[in-house]
C-alpha cells in the first residue's frame, strides 16, 4: 500500500514567515528553508529579530489567521485522501498550525513547538524529534508502506531521498539545481500524473 507524506508550506499553504514579513514589513524574516539550509541556524535567526521588533507570537497567529491555503489545496488533497492516506511533516509549529489544518480539513500532521514565556514571546523551540522528515518515512516503511514523499525545500530532501519516490513540488531553481536526481512537478496536475503512476 502506498503511503504519501509531504511538506506543508509551498506545498500546501503559502510560507509563513514569508507572510509575517510581508505584514510587519520586516525584510529579514522572509528568509525560508528555501534560503538556508541550516534550520537551526534560521531558527535562531527569526527568534532574535521578533524579539528586537517586539514581535509576540500572538502577533504572528494574527498573521497565520489571514493566510488562505493555495490555489486547488484543499481540493487536491481530498482526492489524495480519496486514493490512499496522506501524512504532512512540517517544521511548522502547533501554535501555528491551527487555522491552517482546519482550512485543510484536518489532515494528519507531524510537526514541532515553540517554547514562549510570560509576555507570549517566542524564546525556543523543541523538536519533536531530530530530522523528523527523514524518521517519519522510516517508520511508515518499517510498516511495510511504500512511501511516496514530496516537498519544496533543502529541509526535505531526507523525506525525499528516505521514500521509495521522491518528488520535487514547485522548488525554486537553487533545490532543483542541487538535487537534479528528483522528478519536478509544477503544479498539482503534474503531481497527479506522478501520483498515478506509484498507486
Amino acid at each position: 500500500m502506498v503511503f504519501f507524506c509531504s511538506d506543508l508550506e509551498g506545498v500546501w499553504v503559502p510560507e509563513v514567515w514569508i507572510n509575517v514579513a510581508r505584514i510587519t514589513g520586516i525584510d529579514e524574516l522572509k528568509l525560508t528553508t528555501r534560503d538556508i539550509n541550516d534550520y537551526d541556524k534560521l531558527m535562531r535567526h527569526r527568534i532574535a529579530i521578533l524579539h528586537q521588533h517586539k514581535i509576540s507570537l500572538k502577533d504572528i497567529q494574527h498573521v497565520i489567521g489571514q493566510i488562505k491555503p493555495l490555489d486547488g489545496a484543499r481540493e487536491f488533497l481530498q482526492w489524495i485522501r480519496t486514493v490512499s492516506q496522506i501524512a504532512i511533516v512540517s517544521d511548522t509549529f502547533v501554535e501555528f498550525a491551527a487555522p491552517l489544518m482546519a482550512q485543510l480539513d484536518y489532515p494528519t500532521l507531524f510537526c514541532n513547538s515553540l517554547v514562549v514565556n510570560d509576555d507570549g514571546m517566542i524564546i525556543d523551540y523543541k523538536l519533536r524529534q531530530k530530522d523528523q522528515k527523514r524518521e517519519v518515512v522510516k517508520a511508515l516503511k518499517q510498516l511495510q508502506y511504500h512511501v511516496v514523499a514530496f516537498g519544496d525545500s533543502y529541509n526535505d530532501i531526507s523525506m525525499l531521498q528516505e521514500a521509495h519516490q521522491g518528488i520535487l513540488f514547485s522548488p525554486p531553481e537553487n533545490v532543483k539545481n542541487d538535487y537534479p536526481s528528483f522528478p519536478v512537478a509544477n503544479n498539482y496536475q503534474e503531481l497527479k500524473n506522478y501520483i498515478l503512476k506509484y498507486l
